[in-house]
């Protein structure tokens, strides 16, 4: 519950910063300009791009996967897998999407647990053993009953709009202000990045921690993680893929080749996830 309080603050203060970073750069353009327009059409984008991330998020996200809704017949065990859980933690049981990608990986998205889907890909349900499953479903409930995957989303929208208005002011001829090209071209994109990099980060470790107290299997979400890191070196998603980079800080790993260790990646490093799964199983008096 109080991972739960926390994350609605962050949500509201990201809301408030996207919005405060809209207006300031609109009253920078207007004071080179001489116009105030400028400030009515970036807090208009503002607003908007704050309604349009909080209703529809998980329909985003859905999309950029292509995930289709799960049949409950052909898909019976996810189905009481999910439900089973789901009542453990005592809350609603989110609706249940199988995305196409051959790539293992999960993720869990919507505004609230009364609005929420979790979406496996083909890759997980194939790959994953089901005890393994299992712990990546407690993993992901947990996403959902933290409330932190609207802040996720919200910080992805932050960090698109910034560098959307970024490119738009770089390449705007009509722009002669150094300092504002300057701040357009660096600290507006850094500071996306940064956003985005250290709220994901924070929520894969609570979700960690929390899906392995709901399901009591740590070493099973250990095990996961380490066949699906496997698995996204073997089918890595493409990084160029805009729709797929919209839904990337969301998955339980990241979907990108390569082993990033730097302030920008948007997962800790799965050596340091399993480490921490360990010691927790231990905690419980697990070997």
């Amino acid at each position: 519950m109080q991972r739960a309080a926390r994350n609605r603050t962050k949500t509201w203060f990201l809301f408030a910063l996207m919005l405060g970073i809209l207006v300031a750069i609109g009253a920078a353009i207007s004071g080179s300009t001489g116009s105030s327009v400028w400030i009515v059409l970036f807090t208009g984008i503002g607003l908007i791009t704050t309604a349009v991330t909080y209703w529809n998020s998980d329909k985003i996200a859905l999309r950029s996967m292509q995930a289709y809704p799960a049949d409950p017949n052909q898909f019976r065990g996810l189905y009481e897998m999910v439900h089973d859980l789901a009542q453990r933690a005592g809350q609603p049981a989110p609706r249940i999407y199988i995305s196409p990608a051959q790539q293992p990986n999960a993720f869990a998205t919507g505004r609230n647990p009364e609005h929420a889907a979790i979406c496996f890909t083909e890759g997980i349900m194939h790959l994953l053993n089901p005890r393994e499953l299992r712990a990546v479903t407690g993993h992901e409930l947990m996403h959902v009953y933290n409330r932190d995957i609207l802040t996720s989303s919200v910080a992805a929208a932050l960090g698109t709009v910034i560098q959307g208005v970024a490119y738009m002011l770089m390449f705007n001829r009509n722009n002669n202000n150094v300092l504002l090209n300057l701040g357009a071209a660096i600290l507006a994109p850094l500071a996306a990045a940064l956003v985005q990099a250290g709220i994901s980060r924070d929520r894969e470790t609570s979700a960690d921690h929390d899906g392995a107290l709901l399901t009591g299997d740590p070493m099973s979400l250990a095990s996961a993680l380490e066949k699906i890191s496997g698995g996204v070196q073997r089918h890595p998603m493409p990084a160029d893929d805009h729709r797929v980079k919209a839904a990337s800080h969301m998955m339980i790993a990241n979907p990108f080749a390569g082993k990033i260790r730097n302030w920008f990646s948007t997962h800790p490093p799965v050596d340091e996830r399993v480490d921490r799964l360990t010691q927790q199983a231990r905690d419980m008096g697990q070997h």
